[in-house]
């Protein structure tokens, strides 16, 4: 399931999928009528522990949907960590230098080596023996190595952060970006559309796949696949119940005389 699913990332394919916050039992399930080929589960913002996203993983793998995982920072180690309780895809979060890549895709790629003898194998200072190399092929199977890119100085780099080999895709961090272009949540402003497009272009170019996480309407996900995305991000459990159940509610309170209830709009887009 999860080499497939790698596989049509390299290939060029769209994959489909949302974000995952609630532990409930009976998520899994109900996601799997979604049909969705992925979760995306994120430990930087949501406060899940390691037992917690190890059960949620393995649940979610045992429907054969593919648990992406976001760790809390550029950390190899909490990668390694996260691949250990079922993750099959790693996103770091605010990746800016190509250093910090490589240690991701020696997390994802090459365990379980690590320190001087990885980053000897890492930079080609030493040649892997091939049966090791045969050996960390297999074990790493699947793994799908995934970067946040979310800030001007990424994208300042962005030809050298996206030419470490190993590296798969890379997610947008639109909320992030848009502060860092000093446009705190302007998605609609020219210059932010205009960086999540060139982000986009160089990406394909590099050959790899690429997604934008937006908790907003679902329009927004097809402007940015017509640029070229093909990883759908799309919104998170809670921002779905909300919006799904303010317009039920909305509508019964209608057809009932009463007036909806006045309320603001604080969807979290990450």
């Amino acid at each position: 399931m999860e080499s497939t699913f790698l596989e049509k990332l390299k290939n060029g394919g769209n994959v489909y999928g949302t974000c995952i916050t609630s532990t409930g039992p009976m998520w899994p399930a109900a996601v799997k009528k979604t049909g969705v080929d992925f979760v995306f589960i994120d430990t930087e913002h949501v406060p899940l522990g390691r037992t917690e996203l190890a059960t949620l993983c393995q649940q979610f793998r045992n429907l054969d949907i593919t648990p992406i995982v976001r760790i809390p920072g550029p950390d190899p180690f909490l990668a390694c960590q996260a691949i250990d309780a079922g993750a099959k895809g790693i996103v770091a979060p605010y990746l800016e230098s190509a250093s910090q890549i490589m240690e991701l895709v020696g997390a994802t790629k090459y365990r379980p080596l690590k320190g001087e003898v990885l980053q000897n194998y890492l930079s080609g200072t030493v040649p892997m023996p091939e049966k090791l190399q045969e050996y960390v092929a297999k074990y790493n199977a699947g793994n799908i190595c995934i970067a946040n890119i979310e800030s001007v100085p990424a994208m300042e780099n962005l030809e050298e952060l996206l030419s470490v080999p190993g590296l798969d895709a890379v997610f947008i961090g639109p909320h992030d970006l848009s502060v860092s272009l000093e446009l705190p949540e302007q998605y609609d402003h020219p210059d932010f559309e205009a960086a999540v497009s060139y982000i986009i272009r160089t990406t394909r170019s590099k050959g790899l796949a690429i997604g934008i996480h937006f908790s907003l309407e679902p329009e927004r996900q097809i402007q940015w696949m017509k640029e070229g995305a093909n990883i759908v991000v799309h919104s998170f459990d809670i921002a779905l119940f909300t919006q799904r159940l303010n317009a039920d509610l909305d509508k019964i309170r209608k057809a009932a005389g009463d007036i909806p209830t006045a309320r603001s709009d604080n969807t979290i887009v990450v």
